[in-house]
């Protein structure tokens, strides 16, 4: 047996060389593979095992990982649009922040992504997917060794897909061929001995709700349960704020639906495109069965992360909307599920509120990279909550959206939420701003504002959200905070 100082020697050397495996080296436990799969558009609540879906809904997939991962039950996004909610994955910053308030503004020069990091500390990586940071610019980006993306919202039927800075004409259902090509580099292009990030990017279930072929019609006819609030009845609006009964009617209401925008369809009825919206969620579920099926043939399973969650919610007739960018629930709230055999314990759930800019810490602290000095990250990683362990969490969740000219529906708007309440302002000319009971309302049916029983803890959230932006320098549009009782005029850089 070889004495104790000579190991202790060698293990010193192989740090110095830098052959040790990290795990050795940071005395942590070993480091995963990561793979996040990203849908687009999809709703907290429409997953096979929730309550609260559609009882014909089938995700055979995502009740496998709830039921042999984790399931978290109150996970948001920071703001419910495309592009910035893609930044925030990446950057683990708020939209303030990060700078891609749109769906058009490419990345600001230096934005730095976490699989930069990645990168840096020899993992492998690659972007198979949706990108739409910059809408039509499908060039590579920093942080990826292997790239295939396609510009904006992309196509869901025989995409053009740039691979590496070429581009090629690809047949079949979009999200079918990029799981393809994502298995394909699994298998075949990355380097074996290294560990690697996989980044995969659907376009479904987004407007205009079209699945694979072979889905289509899967749930024509089936029972729909249509929200409360759907109702176009004065009690629905009595105390909602004058932009919410007037989005009923814009683009984003169901009374005057899109059309003719993406394909040459007619007008679809509501049932038509409830039931494609289904049917386009059990495309990506089957997708997401081919990822947990090659992982558990290879033998990938135990030593990788599989990551599952979306860039926002979606109103299906609530409020008579559809589409997502404002603070009601259906909007902000996303799946999030994690399968990590030996790491995640089966039917682990999580009732912490967890956003989309907990994903980068995440991801470098389950593969053994350091969080980078000075980067101004707003997440907190889920490592531990993964683990079961109780550590100290936010008890509250920032939103932001801003006004965009081309959907003008829908206003600037600053919120916060905690357990039980939200309080949402409302930036311009509008009448009232809002604030929710979700325990007991959590349809948000009623409008509180103006509630006197209330009173107290609007004042008490509405400052303090503001102080939190204001800290984080996240006023940097021109907005009027409330300070005591009057209101004070701040333009901030």
């Amino acid at each position: 047996m070889m004495p104790r100082y000579k190991v202790v020697l060698r293990l010193v050397l192989l740090v110095i060389l830098g052959l040790l495996p990290v795990d050795v080296r940071a005395g942590a436990p070993a480091a995963r593979n990561v793979i996040l799969v990203l849908s687009d558009d999809h709703r907290y609540d429409f997953m096979g095992f929730h309550p609260n879906a559609p009882q014909w809904l089938e995700t055979p997939a995502m009740d496998y990982m709830a039921e042999h991962g984790a399931y978290f039950s109150h996970a948001f996004v920071t703001t419910a649009l495309c592009s910035p909610v893609r930044a925030s994955i990446l950057t683990g910053q708020y939209m303030h922040r990060h700078g891609i308030v749109d769906n058009q503004r490419p990345e600001p020069r230096g934005t730095v992504f976490f699989p930069q990091y990645l990168q840096r500390a020899g993992i492998a990586t690659a972007m198979v997917g949706k990108w739409h940071m910059g809408h039509e610019d499908d060039s590579p980006r920093p942080g990826f060794d292997h790239w295939v993306s396609f510009p904006g919202q992309g196509e869901y039927f025989d995409p053009v897909l740039n691979v590496n800075g070429k581009r090629r004409q690809f047949k079949g259902y979009d999200a079918d061929v990029l799981t393809t090509e994502a298995l394909r580099w699994l298998s075949e292009d990355r380097p074996k001995d290294r560990p690697f990030y996989l980044h995969l990017a659907f376009k479904a279930p987004h407007y205009p709700f079209q699945p694979a072929a072979r889905h289509k019609g899967r749930y024509a006819g089936k029972p729909i349960r249509y929200p409360d609030t759907m109702a176009r009845t004065e009690g629905n609006y009595r105390t909602q704020p004058r932009w919410v009964r007037e989005r009923r009617y814009s683009i984003h209401g169901i009374d005057h639906m899109e059309t003719g925008r993406f394909d040459d369809d007619p007008v679809p009825s509501f049932e038509q495109w409830y039931y494609g919206y289904c049917e386009a969620i059990h495309s990506v579920d089957e997708n997401l069965g081919r990822v947990i099926d090659y992982l558990k043939k290879t033998g990938l399973a135990d030593s990788t992360v599989l990551i599952y969650t979306s860039d926002g919610g979606f109103h299906m007739g609530e409020h008579g909307f559809y589409d997502k960018r404002c603070a009601f629930e259906p909007s902000i709230r996303v799946p999030l599920l994690v399968w990590a055999p030996g790491l995640v314990k089966p039917g682990t759930r999580v009732e912490e509120m967890v956003q989309n800019i907990d994903i980068a810490p995440t991801v470098l602290q389950l593969m053994n990279v350091a969080r980078p000095e000075g980067v101004d990250w707003a997440g907190q990683s889920l490592v531990p909550l993964l683990e079961g362990r109780k550590v100290p969490w936010r008890d509250y969740i920032l939103y932001e959206y801003y006004w965009e000219w081309n959907f003008p529906a829908t206003p600037t708007m600053l919120a916060i939420r905690t357990r039980q309440y939200k309080y949402i302002y409302y930036h311009g000319v509008w009448d009232i701003d809002s604030f929710h009971d979700l325990v007991n309302d959590p349809a948000e049916r009623h409008n509180l504002i103006d509630v006197p029983a209330y009173q107290g803890e609007i004042k008490k959230l509405r400052n303090k959200m503001f102080a939190e932006f204001e800290a984080r320098g996240g006023l940097n549009i021109p907005i009027r905070i409330p300070t005591g009782e009057r209101l004070d005029q701040r333009k901030l850089p």
